[in-house]
């Protein structure tokens, strides 16, 4: 078995309403499909979001990145091969989320042609996982409500609080959402990095009193003495999140002690280095959580095959909801979510089945 072609799908779909967290807004999910055919008609499939205010990629980019140099590498080789894969693309620097596309879709070829589903393959320690819901920045009144009405219908009971634009208002919005939700769920906070360490740490006593459990990305990395400041007065463990979009940054953070949670984002790491940052973590005795890169449906089955595989990411709650954000999606089957959690498919592979009219509907490279 051979890899005969990589597709590079770029695809619009539009929001309910507008994601606004701490340094942007976004209306619709501007992602990429990325598509893995063998020689023998085992087709896999993956999603890559573009994310240029965290990343660097655009749909234009993803698309590039795989055309150019991801396919040209790739074709011809034996999916099982992947080592090989990452070895001779070593050289090419950041497109994180092309990268973790590409990876993602030969495992779920490699499933496929098994008969075996990815979850299984990478380690099956438990066929469901408790769900957050993410509160995007929003007024305190309008989190409430919305926690509120997500808690009664889908039975929701952690969570992330998105911040990083008004101090007082989030410190309003952490007080109000306590208040209603009572004692019993979990809530964390992500400022996005939009808090300076000095906000962050006036801030600290309030997280305290409400009882949040993660404080996400308060400061930016790349001001490391702030970071630090924050860290050395937190009593609340601080998760890193776009500090650490590869390996080497993940150990970077946790010998610096700026980060005690990782987050582990599929669509950043794929399966295969996501594997290696679990280890690295779980043998330094540091956290990990499932995040959400605003992921499609594809994205969310790639990311619950990937966590439900391991007892550390699935001890606490996954980021597995935005899907519900979008209209519409392209898969045949959307997820559903029953008092707070999410099970597994066991399918072949990922679990992905496309809707090939709605894909042709939303693609955007049609001529």
């Amino acid at each position: 078995m051979k890899i005969a072609s990589i597709e590079a799908i770029p695809f619009n779909i539009p929001l309910e309403r507008p994601t606004a967290f701490a340094h942007a807004s976004i209306s619709s999910a501007e992602h990429v499909l990325i598509r893995v055919t063998t020689d023998d008609g085992v087709v896999g499939h993956a999603e890559a979001p573009a994310r240029p205010f965290t990343y660097g990629e655009s749909q234009e980019s993803i698309v590039k990145a795989i055309d150019s140099w991801f396919s040209p590498a790739m074709v011809g080789t034996d999916p099982f091969d992947r080592e090989v894969a990452r070895n001779d693309l070593s050289w090419l620097r950041h497109n994180h989320t092309a990268r973790g596309g590409v990876d993602m879709a030969v495992w779920d070829v490699i499933g496929k042609s098994l008969g075996r589903s990815c979850h299984k393959l990478l380690g099956g320690y438990t066929d469901s996982m408790e769900v957050v819901h993410i509160l995007f920045a929003a007024t305190p009144e309008g989190m409430v409500e919305e926690a509120r009405d997500m808690r009664e219908r889908f039975g929701f009971n952690t969570f992330k609080i998105k911040t990083g634009k008004n101090v007082k208002e989030d410190a309003r919005a952490m007080r109000m959402l306590r208040a209603e939700l009572g004692e019993g769920p979990e809530m964390y906070v992500d400022a996005n990095k939009g808090w300076t360490a000095d906000e962050t740490i006036r801030l600290l006593p309030v997280m305290e009193e409400v009882g949040i459990t993660m404080l996400e990305e308060p400061t930016p990395a790349f001001r490391p003495l702030a970071r630090r400041r924050v860290a050395k007065k937190s009593s609340i463990p601080i998760m890193g999140d776009e500090s650490v979009t590869r390996l080497g940054e993940v150990g970077r953070e946790i010998l610096d002690n700026h980060s005690q949670i990782i987050s582990i984002k599929v669509a950043r790491t794929g399966f295969t280095e996501s594997d290696r940052i679990v280890g690295l973590c779980e043998g330094l005795g540091i956290g990990l959580a499932l995040g959400s890169q605003m992921d499609g449906t594809v994205g969310t089955l790639s990311s619950l095959a990937f966590a439900a595989a391991y007892k550390s990411t699935s001890d606490r709650a996954g980021e597995l909801d935005y899907f519900m954000q979008l209209t519409d999606d392209i898969v045949a089957e959307t997820p559903v979510i029953e008092n707070g959690r999410m099970h597994v498919s066991g399918k072949p592979g990922i679990g992905i089945e496309i809707d090939e009219d709605k894909l042709n509907h939303y693609r955007i490279d049609k001529d």
